[in-house]
């Protein structure tokens, strides 16, 4: 017996996909079939049935997938608003709300929420500090935007150790070591 529930099962592509069949990208209104005793993430064989928003056509299909609530896609599957008012000194995870994407298939409420680090920042720009310091890196500007007053303070009496803690900086900067001194993230 088949049971049936919105929203049913993340995807697995296996021969020809729902986009390929209906020229559609939206599959948030699409309704599947799968087996009672799917265990979660187990490949099973679905019926998917719908007629996905801006589509002209509707579609049945049977498809190779994968048994996944919502809340247990990837990362790259779902967005969540991003939280950016909390302390400067928090820790802890914040309560924010996620939706699948449009393109992924999944059991449950599209919409869920989730427990996520909070990202706050203070303004400073990560370009801005690129450009201090390739221009004016010798003379400490970069650590001086960024708030490391008293490592900047040693970059200028030293010229940037002779140009190379310029370059050091530079590179840790480019790949995000050196963060602003406050503990905020980049804008």
């Amino acid at each position: 017996m088949l049971k049936y529930i919105i929203f049913a099962c993340l995807f697995v592509m296996s021969g020809t996909t729902m986009r390929e069949h209906s020229g559609c990208d939206n599959y948030a209104n699409i309704d599947c079939e799968f087996p009672n005793d799917c265990k979660m993430g187990e490949l099973v064989t679905v019926k998917c049935r719908g007629k996905p928003s801006g589509c002209n056509q509707a579609f049945s299909q049977r498809k190779e997938a994968k048994c996944l609530y919502c809340y247990q896609t990837d990362e790259i599957d779902h967005r969540c608003q991003i939280v950016t008012n909390c302390s400067t000194s928090s820790q802890k995870l914040v309560h924010t709300t996620c939706t699948v994407n449009d393109n992924v298939i999944c059991i449950g409420r599209r919409t869920f929420a989730k427990k996520v680090n909070c990202k706050w920042t203070s303004g400073i720009s990560w370009t801005k500090t690129m450009i201090l310091s390739i221009v004016l890196g010798g003379f400490g500007a970069d650590r001086f935007y960024l708030g490391l007053w008293k490592s900047a303070i040693g970059k200028l009496f030293s010229f940037g150790g002779l140009g190379i803690w310029t370059i050091v900086d530079v590179v840790l900067i480019a790949i995000g070591y050196i963060k602003p001194g406050d503990g905020s993230n980049y804008i």
